[in-house]
């Protein structure tokens, strides 16, 4: 998933002040760039307090943007998600009541009184940046976009889980400390590249966080869904293969049970590697399927020999059906600070060579 962050703020860096009414920081020229910015998005995330504070409808107001989406089987309006821990949401909120969307709500428990409106994503630990992407990664979404407000905006960077940022400034808009109210003031990375422009007055930086490495990844991702391949199907494993890239360039390949019949594919590759001498450090592995988290034929699950030896990003294509165990590989890696991608445009090729398994 690719996840952008996207605010306004004033000259002295707040998103709101203290007043009832919305304050309307952006220019009539930023807000349509704001509106082109959620149409190229799948799903919308705000805080329950913006909710609550403004009662937006975070609907797509561009209606050749909606024919797009309803041609491509989509619903015309983007999944609209948000967080809260009080539960304290009015299902007659207009996030709720207007627009054709999907709708998500995550929550440490249970709402029972959201029943109908939206579905409740009833967390077991923490609502963390990493679980947001993966539950809603599991659900479909690509390209998520983060609106605010300042806890959450918070979350996703010191989480690490933005890949790009739009920052927009009105210069023209000062409140002071007795009528702002959220302050927020982003800070970037000294490797983050930046454009810049203007619209409309509002002073507007782009900052990329990660880059994209679609096409590189779609490679060789492909390459160890074919390694995938060569495994013998068993009834009580699944055919996964494995492609290991070293920062030097290096590759190493393998698939379940290539050497051993307890051995998965991210071990095998792993085995190879280690055996040439390489150092794992900052290296990026290619899975067909989501990293085991929860093994009894080994010692150590695949998501544990990917913590232990330092690996720097995972890519794989389909998340691990819940067939013989819970996984949370995905979850566990992203808690731990590695960069984990998914790419569900290449899940059927992984789904056709374990469909010998039944969910």
């Amino acid at each position: 998933m690719r996840v952008t962050l996207s605010f306004a703020t004033t000259a002295d860096h707040y998103l709101d002040d203290r007043a009832p009414e919305r304050l309307m920081i952006s220019t009539p020229e930023d807000w349509e760039a704001v509106q082109r910015l959620r149409a190229a998005c799948d799903a919308i995330l705000v805080g329950a307090e913006t909710l609550r504070r403004d009662n937006p409808t975070l609907l797509l107001r561009d209606e050749a943007a909606r024919e797009r989406r309803r041609a491509a089987g989509l619903r015309p309006d983007l999944t609209k998600v948000t967080v809260t821990r009080s539960g304290a949401l009015s299902p007659s909120a207009r996030f709720f009541t207007e627009g054709e969307a999907e709708r998500y709500v995550f929550s440490p428990r249970p709402i029972p009184g959201l029943e109908g409106a939206a579905s409740v994503i009833a967390c077991d630990g923490p609502i963390t940046a990493a679980r947001i992407v993966t539950e809603l990664e599991k659900r479909g979404v690509e390209h998520l976009l983060v609106e605010g407000g300042a806890e959450l905006l918070r979350m996703f960077l010191d989480e690490g889980m933005a890949d790009s940022v739009r920052c927009a400034v009105n210069p023209h808009l000062t409140l002071g400390a007795g009528q702002g109210g959220a302050h927020f003031e982003f800070r970037p990375p000294e490797h983050a590249a930046c454009r810049r422009e203007e619209l409309g007055g509002m002073k507007v930086a782009w900052y990329t966080l990660h880059p994209d490495t679609t096409q590189t990844d779609l490679r060789y991702l492909e390459e160890a869904i074919a390694q995938g391949r060569r495994c013998v199907p068993c009834a009580t494993c699944y055919c996964v293969g494995a492609v290991i890239v070293l920062p030097d360039g290096r590759t190493f390949t393998g698939y379940t049970h290539e050497t051993s019949p307890t051995h998965h594919a991210e071990q095998e590759a792993i085995r190879k590697a280690l055996d040439a001498g390489a150092d794992l450090h900052g290296a990026t592995i290619y899975s067909s399927m989501e990293p085991c988290s929860d093994r009894r034929s080994e010692p150590e699950s695949c998501t544990q020999l990917i913590l232990r030896y330092g690996f720097a990003r995972v890519v794989f294509a389909a998340y691990e059906p819940s067939c013989f165990v819970c996984c949370r590989g995905a979850l566990t890696l992203r808690e731990a600070g590695i960069d984990v991608r998914v790419y569900p445009s290449l899940a059927q090729g992984v789904h056709d060579a374990n469909s010998h398994i039944q969910a």
